[in-house]
């Protein structure tokens, strides 16, 4: 799932019909990236991040590590169970 700054209700985010929005899978990649890379640099530091708040149209991105993440208007939040969700 992808939160807006405007959109972060905490837990989920749902469209206006009820059902997840779905994800940019470009975004997912990048952000999958981001997180595999602080892990690869830093295995010795334990602390998880909330997940990865990643520019929509360039792909940069950081970790974040708060619940409530503020964002940027053109940023999106991929929380931590999609990075390390794995489709099969």
């Amino acid at each position: 799932m992808v939160y807006t700054s405007q959109q972060w209700q905490g837990e989920y985010q749902e469209t206006q019909t009820g059902l997840p929005m779905l994800l940019d899978p470009g975004l997912l990649r990048a952000a999958r990236q981001i997180y595999h890379n602080y892990y690869e640099v830093h295995p010795h530091l334990t602390q998880r991040p909330m997940g990865v708040a990643i520019d929509r149209f360039t792909y940069r991105g950081k970790l974040i590590f708060r619940a409530k993440p503020i964002l940027l208007p053109q940023e999106s939040f991929v929380p931590l169970s999609q990075l390390e969700a794995e489709i099969y």
